[in-house]
Parts: structure tokens; sequence; C-alpha cells
């Protein structure tokens, strides 16, 4: 009996902590003000026949706030690195210097950061969806649980207040970036 609550809470607290993982990795590459290697973590490169990520042929980094720099393991790439980014449709305009692909990160205009504030809020909302379902679920396997109503009800109230910890948490991190791509 008790092995069955303890997968219930366990399997439940797994599920939220594993929807707040994605939420951080989608708003990664949701953009603020500055350069981040992030950004083109996403581009697919045409490399010796097959697709490659652009992080595993070549080396990716920022040398100051506003600006990438990409530098193939072999230069013969630089034309198809290029032709990547801008398939990716990222609003990047890469230039290449011969030895590596430079990439100017353009200032966001006030319009594009309340969009992309906006982005970042639907992503939390969705996060926020998903802990529910996760609680619904919880809720529906402690009421076929073969235990006392007393236990029951304790159950619910833990699976709430991890509920409610994981929603306060999603909110932490949503306002974390918001204030991140607004701050000009």
């Amino acid at each position: 009996m008790d092995e069955e609550v303890k997968f219930i809470i366990d399997s439940t607290k797994e599920a939220m902590d594993n929807a707040i993982k994605h939420l951080e990795k989608k708003l990664i590459n949701i953009r603020a003000g500055k350069a981040s290697p992030a950004m083109v973590s996403s581009v697919e490169v045409e490399a010796y026949g097959t697709q490659s990520p652009l992080n595993q042929v070549a080396n990716v980094n920022t040398p100051d706030a506003m600006t990438i720099s990409i530098q193939p393991w072999d230069k013969s790439l630089i034309p198809e690195i290029e032709k990547a980014i801008m398939v990716a449709n990222l609003g990047f305009n890469p230039s290449n210097n011969g030895e590596s692909v430079i990439i100017n990160v353009p200032v966001l205009t006030e319009e594009r950061r309340r969009e992309l504030a906006k982005q970042a809020k639907a992503e939390a909302e969705d996060t926020k969806v998903g802990v529910r379902n996760d609680r619904k679920v919880a809720m529906n396997d402690i009421k076929e649980l073969d235990v006392s109503e007393d236990m029951k009800s304790n159950l619910e109230i833990d699976v709430q207040e991890m509920t409610d910890n994981h929603i306060k948490r999603i909110d932490e991190i949503y306002h974390a970036k918001e204030k991140e791509i607004m701050t000009v």
C-alpha cells in the first residue's frame, strides 16, 4: 500500500519537475537583449551529406554582448553555416571573414521585446497547464487507492501543495525572463 502511495507522489513530482525543466529549455531559446550561443542552438548544418547541429561542426561563442562568433572546425563549411542560419529564420544576417561566421545581434525594438515577453508568458502558461494535468492524474490515482478517507485527504493536500509550489516556481522563472527581455 505504502509503495503505491510513494509511487503516486514521486511520479507526480517528477512529472512536474520535468515540466519546469522543459520550460527553462524553451525560455533559453527566447532571446533577450544580449547575444548567447543558445540563440543558434536550433541551427542544423548540412555537413558531409548529413544534417548536424551547429555546435557539432563549429565552436560557438560570444566575444561581446552583441556578437555571436562561429568558428567552424572545417573552413569549407562556412557557406553551409551561413545558409543554415538564414534557413533557420532567426532574424540574423550572418557574415564571414574567411575564418569564422560573425552574427551581429541587432538591438531589440520595444515592439519585439513585447512580442518575446508574450511568447515567454505563453510558454509559462502551457507549463502551468501541464502541471495542473499532472495534479489531476495524481488526484484520480489517489481516489483509486484502497486507503482511509483521511489518508486520501492528506495525500490530496500534499499534491495540491506540490502543485502550488511548482506554479509559484513557474511564475518566478517567467518573471525573471520577462525582466531580462524588457531590460534595455
